[in-house]
């Protein structure tokens, strides 16, 4: 496997940590009646990620964007890794998303403004570089 494909690979399971860190406090604070429902507004009252609190508000987004830019970054290294381009340069790129996609977690939750755009930034420039790379 390529060093690329271990840190898809770990963005994966960061991906699964994320669920948790979300889910444990989602159902703590709503019960397993509203996040097992079909979530439907005209029982909920409206969106669920707007009856959670606001850290466990901020933990859902945060999950969801990682959802987002995974897709991206997974096209970046299966395009890099199948067309066997795979560089130092671009094994710095992968875990260059890989370390900003955890320091987004704490900075999402902690609401650390402007960084956690930054952040984001960091981890999308990353992907960017990949499938530049790709492409030479």
């Amino acid at each position: 496997m390529t060093p690329e494909l271990t840190a898809l690979t770990l963005a994966a399971l960061l991906q699964c940590i994320q669920f948790a860190l979300m889910a444990i406090p989602a159902n703590m604070e709503l019960g397993t009646g509203k996040t097992a429902s079909p979530r439907d507004l005209d029982r909920l009252g409206k969106p669920m990620v707007e009856l959670l609190s606001v850290k466990t508000a901020r933990l859902t987004r945060a999950m969801n964007n990682h959802f987002e830019a995974l897709i991206l970054f997974g096209i970046a290294i299966t395009v890099i890794s199948l067309s066997d381009k795979t560089t130092a340069f671009t094994t710095a790129c992968a875990y260059t998303y890989l370390g900003a996609r955890v320091l987004y977690i704490p900075a999402y939750y902690f609401g650390w403004t402007p960084w956690r755009s930054l952040i984001w930034f960091v981890g999308f420039l990353a992907t960017i570089f990949i499938l530049i790379a790709a492409l030479m």
